[in-house]
């Protein structure tokens, strides 16, 4: 198992995880809960896959992807009773996803021999719209539309690897230095409670002046 494909699991699970916790916050039945979980783990790497052409799409061709969401969802439902804040432990499942997306995203862009511009957005659309798609099944505004730090992450994360491969790091060290960024950038955000700013609406006019 290379440590490409060992991440790729990793963040299928934390994503997996994260979707679990949502749903569990709706009040969602059981198979609701598992197709929340389901399509936050692949849901932006399937767009990925299917913007590049790579079909059919990775978790099709490889059914570990498949037993590892079950894994996660189960062991999420298992241990929920014991998680004293389910909405800081989504935080975080939710983050370590964000990393570990960024670059798998990225790095498949640049195997695919696409233009750093395209492999970077590759990285953002695969560490973020899982989450899109999870927060619209569950009737909330997804974050990556929000004034939180969010996408922002994913996209200096995504720029950090680049520089890396650019400058032929190993793979480890980039892969760990950019998924550090990730989250560090996720974590500071929220804790200093750093945000993007608001857009005021357009002020509508009195008719009667």
């Amino acid at each position: 198992m290379t440590i490409f494909y060992a991440l790729d699991l990793t963040g299928t699970i934390a994503f997996a995880m994260s979707g679990t916790l949502a749903a569990l916050n709706k009040r969602l039945d059981p198979f609701g809960i598992f197709i929340i979980a389901f399509v936050t783990a692949i849901g932006g790497g399937t767009l990925r896959d299917v913007l590049i052409g790579r079909t059919p799409v990775g978790w099709m061709l490889d059914l570990h992807y498949v037993y590892v969401i079950i894994f996660a969802t189960i062991f999420a439902l298992i241990i929920r009773n014991y998680i004293s804040y389910l909405s800081k432990t989504l935080f975080l499942f939710d983050t370590i996803g964000l990393g570990i997306f960024t670059i798998i995203g990225t790095e498949i862009g640049i195997q695919q021999g696409l233009h750093p511009v395209i492999s970077i957005a590759l990285g953002v659309t695969t560490a973020t719209f899982g989450g899109v798609i999870r927060d619209i099944l569950c009737n909330d505004i997804p974050v990556i539309f929000r004034k939180e730090i969010y996408a922002s992450a994913c996209l200096v994360g995504a720029i950090a690897f680049m520089i890396s491969h650019h400058l032929s790091l190993s793979s480890n060290v980039a892969y760990i230095f950019t998924t550090s960024v990730v989250i560090a950038i996720r974590l500071i955000a929220v804790k200093y409670n750093i945000s993007l700013p608001m857009i005021p609406p357009p002020i509508k006019k009195d008719k009667n002046s």
